[in-house]
């Protein structure tokens, strides 16, 4: 016994409710086994699909990049892309039937504009000059690099426009090459059409063009318990094995990448345990234990301080954050913290060791009391490479991109608070980092600017004893840049007497290892600057 299949024509067919009758006729009325289903099928012609999300450009390294885009109806996807717009002579694509669509490129060169279209085979959806990107350099090797930073922006309304007109503006034709949302991206609980409104239609243009980097904020969360996931999840691709650079995390939640000589960590303070001995924060040590870059940027929602919206003194995100996080970040030299979640701007001095509340901020906690600017009482100092590793981090709330909320805006820890709609944008050139306020009216409210280098004043690096015994011995240092190499000698008594280690160290990070034998007579040991 089989199935009979018939066609129905749509010009048969009208807007609104339709009826569909069937007749089934059994021969012998005393035969059990009539049975009878019905299914109808339809479909539209690859000419009726339309784009309605993206495209947008997601998990971007020297060598590929990933290109999502949505249609209103499942058909395949196609991108065609090439350095000469008028011949895009490389194709990726993957035609399975699909509404969210995620093509990857390889074969890219760094530090190229690459021009792209995205298609529904045979139909072009988006392409044309708005549709390009310039894939990042090599990794380690610095370039001058603007990174735009946005918190809390997902309101969907013109104070967000305001925010981003004022950055077009400043921005000009200077182009933007990353970009990181830090949180609350699309109120008020992060479904997908409210991420539809406030990011997809907010930034169409900069969508097309720029690598967008995220993190999760608590609005963005919310959606978990009306709809059982994050749509952030589904939204974004972000590298959780490590394919962008930095350790594997497993997760999209929290995860790290490179650019040029940048080194940035994204994490979750919202929905990942936020305990020491965690996934997460057990990653993140491992994660700047093996980074070379020669700046550290790390951002995720809860600020750790701020009494702006939020009282850092008071809420259990900001509190594990500043307690759990931070000592592993300044333990590794990180330079620059980004938050927001407070709905204003609040700006740090050259800070180390504060780990408790507001009131136990002492003194030594302050490593630069200075404006940080360089038409005022200076930049903020650093030594380069490891020796960075607790010589002080700046760390800044920026979470009015959408809205202001008001507080108290009195942290102690904080140079700056101010109650303004804007953004915040860098520029890391060589050994310089310059960050800047800017206000949806385009004034410059705040700048700042990181330097760092190899300073007479500044810390030589100490040796450590690792491991000992067994006939060897690892001594280790932090990398610096002015170099040392390791000496030793069995009398310190005899000043002649010190000669180079034979074996060849390595580097770890931001930490040299080298191996000794101890199987001989006693060996003291001295690191020596060595000359350029």
């Amino acid at each position: 016994m089989g199935f009979s299949e018939g066609n129905v024509s749509a010009a048969g067919l009208q807007n609104g409710t339709n009826v569909l009758a069937v007749e089934v006729h059994q021969f012998d009325s005393d035969n059990p086994d009539l049975s009878f289903d019905l299914g109808l099928a339809g479909w539209l012609e690859v000419a009726d699909a339309g784009l309605v999300r993206g495209p947008y450009l997601q998990t971007a390294t020297p060598t590929n990049l990933v290109v999502c885009w949505r249609t209103d109806l499942a058909v395949g996807g196609r991108v065609r892309y090439g350095t000469n717009p008028a011949d895009l002579n490389l194709v990726a694509e993957s035609l399975a039937l699909a509404t969210n669509h995620e093509v990857r490129l390889d074969g890219l060169t760094p530090s190229t504009r690459f021009f792209y279209s995205v298609e529904a085979p045979p139909l072009v959806l988006a392409g044309g000059a708005e549709c390009s990107f310039i894939t990042p350099p090599p990794v380690g090797v610095p370039k001058p690099t603007r990174v735009w930073v946005l918190g809390d922006s997902g309101t969907a309304n013109a104070n967000a426009q305001a925010v981003r007109d004022a950055y077009e503006q400043f921005a000009g034709t200077s182009p933007t090459d990353l970009w990181l949302m830090l949180g609350d991206n699309a109120y008020g609980s992060g479904f997908d059409h409210e991420y539809q409104r406030a990011v997809f239609e907010m930034y169409p243009t900069t969508l097309r063009q720029v690598p967008l980097w995220p993190t999760l904020g608590n609005h963005d969360w919310y959606a978990v318990q009306y709809v059982g996931h994050i749509p952030y999840l589904n939204i974004f691709r972000l590298p959780a094995q490590g394919e962008a650079g930095g350790v594997a995390s497993g997760t999209e939640l929290y995860y790290s990448f490179d650019y040029a000589h940048i080194h940035f960590v994204c994490l979750d303070s919202m929905s990942s345990s936020r305990e020491p001995t965690g996934p997460m924060l057990e990653w993140l040590r491992n994660d700047l234990g093996q980074t070379t870059q020669d700046w550290i940027i790390a951002f995720w929602h809860h600020p750790p301080y701020s009494r702006g919206s939020h009282n850092s003194d008071a809420e259990g995100e900001l509190i594990d954050m500043r307690a759990n996080a931070l000592p592993i970040l300044e333990e590794f030299g990180a330079d620059l913290v980004l938050c927001g979640h407070s709905h204003s701007y609040e700006r740090s001095y050259l800070l180390h060791g504060h780990y408790g509340s507001s009131q136990t901020l002492a003194p030594g906690h302050i490593l630069d009391s200075g404006d940080g600017r360089e038409d005022g009482d200076g930049a903020y100092l650093k030594p380069a490479g490891g020796l960075g590793a607790g010589q002080g981090t700046v760390y800044t709330v920026a979470g009015s991109s959408g809205q202001t909320s008001g507080g108290s805006l009195n942290h102690p820890a904080m140079f700056i608070s101010l109650n303004r709609l804007g953004s915040l944008v860098l520029d890391i050139v060589s050994n310089r980092l310059e960050a800047a306020f800017l206000q949806s009216d385009g004034v410059v409210a705040d700048h700042f600017t990181l330097r760092k280098g190899a300073f007479t004043n500044g810390p030589a690096p100490a040796m450590t004893i690792l491991r000992a015994g067994q006939g060897t011995a690892v001594v280790a240092w932090p990398t610096s840049q002015l170099p040392y190499a390791m000496q030793s000698t069995p009398d310190v008594t005899v000043t002649d007497a010190w000669h180079p280690a034979t074996n060849v160290p390595w580097q770890v990070g931001g930490t040299n290892f080298i191996r000794l034998d101890t199987t001989g007579s006693n060996q003291f040991l001295r690191l020596r600057r060595q000359q350029p």
